[in-house]
């Protein structure tokens, strides 16, 4: 009888130790705090019935889709292929398109004459097929428009740039839109996807949301340092507070 209580004794002796350990882990585990994917929140469909697209080439489209992604009013860009005649282009074979970045931005926020300039100042149409080291057709400067209107603005705004150096030739294209070819998924938001850190800080968006991503798109602007000046610093400013506080998400800015 003796050796029966004893094994009782240690077997409820066990079990309070195994009930006190499990308590510990979920206790531990309760206040880790795990990065965990950010789900999008979904925007009024009233406010996509007044976006517009506009699209570009101004070089190579990884710096391209940088350029526009922290302006105020641009909503999301997708890097692609436009301007040639090739059906299915693909990066290693997109025949005679170029390298395009589509903008979709709110019109009563930003207005393409104000993506025309972005245009003009983020790269030099005066060279002939490339910019700076990347040299080839599908460096070419293109705007391209939808409808007379925006060609019509797009025809002005060349002239004018014309005008601020009458030495060289503004090589600038302006034609209108046929298809726009979305690239590969490698190729959207590049610049964001060079930076391990703030893909974990707005929770590992897996591919397709990283590409419709806002937020997404605004970050691969700062990357790349491209963002005006004041909205960088915001930016820098809210990095650094939710790192101090601790939370590893971004939802925001």
């Amino acid at each position: 009888m003796r050796r029966i209580s004893e094994r009782t004794t240690n077997s409820h002796y066990t079990l309070s130790i195994f009930i006190i350990l499990i308590a510990f882990i979920f206790d531990t585990a309760q206040s880790i705090r795990f990065p965990d994917r950010v789900a999008q929140p979904a925007r009024d469909q009233s406010d996509q019935h007044h976006f517009q697209t506009a699209v570009f080439a101004l070089g190579s489209f990884w710096r391209s889709e940088a350029v526009f992604g922290c302006l105020p009013g641009v909503v999301r860009t997708t890097v692609g292929y436009s301007g040639g005649s090739k059906p299915n282009p693909e990066y290693r074979s997109f025949g005679d398109h170029a390298e395009s970045v589509q903008v979709e931005y709110d019109p009563r926020l930003i207005g393409f004459r104000e993506l025309l300039d972005i245009f003009w100042s983020s790269h030099d149409p005066r060279q002939v097929y490339g910019q700076g080291p990347d040299v080839g057709n599908q460096y070419r400067s293109i705007i391209f428009v939808n409808g007379t209107e925006e060609s019509r603005i797009a025809s002005v705004s060349k002239e004018q740039e014309q005008t601020r150096s009458r030495s060289s030739i503004v090589t600038t294209q302006i034609q209108q839109l046929g298809a726009f070819h979305p690239a590969e998924p490698e190729h959207q938001k590049f610049e964001l996807k060079q930076n391990t850190f703030l893909l974990q800080l707005i929770g590992n968006l897996p591919e397709e949301e990283l590409e419709r991503s806002s937020l997404a798109t605004k970050l691969n602007g700062y990357v790349a340092e491209l963002c005006p000046p004041n909205i960088q610093k915001h930016i820098d400013a809210k990095i650094n507070d939710i790192i101090k506080k601790g939370w590893p998400i971004l939802r925001d800015l």
